[in-house]
């Protein structure tokens, strides 16, 4: 039976660390480490790939394999022009909002270290009131302090740096996680947490089980893709965020309406196999963890498509983690919504079969 509180001191300790540190797509590495070294007292080995994906997995001699999934990386932007006047202009690295781009402080990943930056506007002084300009990609640029482009070059900055925000954790209201990247860090947090209570209650699993840390997902779910080749599994569960979609400018009509603090969301979709997501609809119910569901018309836009129709196809299903103010530096999440993932996830894992593959056919 799990605790109503989950969390410790010492998994609150992990996940501000794993938070504050930076793992922009493609540059994944050092989140993974410090992830592959919480998890490494409740695995038995570990497997990585050349991109950086990150799996620790229980029983890896097992012929069946289940995987619980999360997707490691946050979105950032690159240089991509440096002007004669020192300002850097940028493109995307993921789905980076321009929207909320200006005035916010970045750091410029380079070889000589962190270089400081921001990314400026002009003072609502001398904007033309009649014809106000928004912010977009073309007329951002971020402002290190240099005159030329001579100086920026001499701070370590060229084109591909990488840039990400340095918005730290913190906790609003006793139970509002806020940082940013909790787009997916909090799936990699969550597996990990699961690994975690397995390995304390002493539950011996009839099949290998794979907690994955997928790279690469905010471009096109590009590291799942390359290890579910290498895992070859039988069934999976993905777990990331979703919209809450209670607060100002979202259609519900459009959205559908799932908040935070009200319980996982369950998808239905394609991609997810049904008789797996009952099973997991049966587990919440049975084990009394409140739950949503949502609807998506065609891909989930999570690592579960790329699971899903890999290998033949595999028994996919998405828990999801309602949050607000996605892909921006203030991303909010209720603990017991955390909580309660990983309460489904465990629950859940106790109720598969060794050998069950949910074929309709069986």
């Amino acid at each position: 039976m799990l605790e109503d509180s989950l969390l410790n001191k010492s998994s609150l300790n992990f996940l501000e660390s794993y938070l504050n540190n930076a793992a922009p797509t493609g540059y994944e590495w050092e989140g993974q480490k410090l992830w592959m070294n919480y998890l490494k007292p409740y695995v038995d080995s570990f497997i990585t790939d050349t991109y950086g994906t990150a799996v620790g997995v229980i029983n890896p001699d097992a012929p069946f394999k289940v995987v619980i999934e999360g997707h490691a990386d946050e979105i950032s932007w690159y240089v991509n022009y440096i002007n004669e006047d020192g300002l850097i202009h940028v493109i995307r690295n993921g789905g980076s909002d321009h929207m909320i781009a200006a005035s916010k402080r970045v750091n410029i990943h380079t070889k000589n270290g962190i270089v400081k930056g921001v990314f400026g506007w002009p003072a609502i002084h001398t904007r033309d009131k009649s014809n106000e300009e928004h912010p977009k990609l073309e007329n951002i640029t971020i402002d290190v302090g240099c005159t030329t482009k001579e100086e920026v070059e001499k701070l370590g900055v060229h084109v591909g740096c990488v840039i990400t925000y340095p918005d730290e954790f913190f906790i609003l209201n006793e139970n509002k996680f806020v940082c940013r990247a909790l787009d997916n860090r909090m799936g990699g947090f969550m597996i990990a947490e699961v690994a975690r209570l397995l390995k304390e209650n002493k539950v011996e699993l009839p099949f290998g089980l794979y907690i994955t840390n997928s790279v690469q997902e905010e471009i096109g779910l590009r590291g799942a893709e390359m290890i579910t080749q290498r895992i070859k599994p039988n069934v999976a569960i993905v777990t990331d965020v979703t919209h809450d979609t209670t607060t100002p400018m979202i259609d519900k009509k459009k959205e559908g309406e799932t908040k935070i603090g009200d319980g996982p969301v369950i998808s239905y979709a394609p991609a997810v196999q049904n008789k797996l997501r009952e099973m997991i609809i049966d587990t919440a119910t049975e084990k009394n963890i409140p739950f949503q569901r949502a609807a998506v018309s065609r891909a989930t836009g999570t690592d579960t498509d790329a699971f899903a129709y890999s290998n033949g196809g595999v028994a996919s299903a998405l828990i999801s983690l309602p949050l607000r103010y996605m892909h921006t530096t203030v991303e909010m999440v209720h603990r017991d919504d955390v909580e309660n993932v990983i309460k489904l996830i465990y629950e859940s894992l106790l109720k598969i079969k060794n050998g069950e593959t949910f074929n309709y056919f069986d």
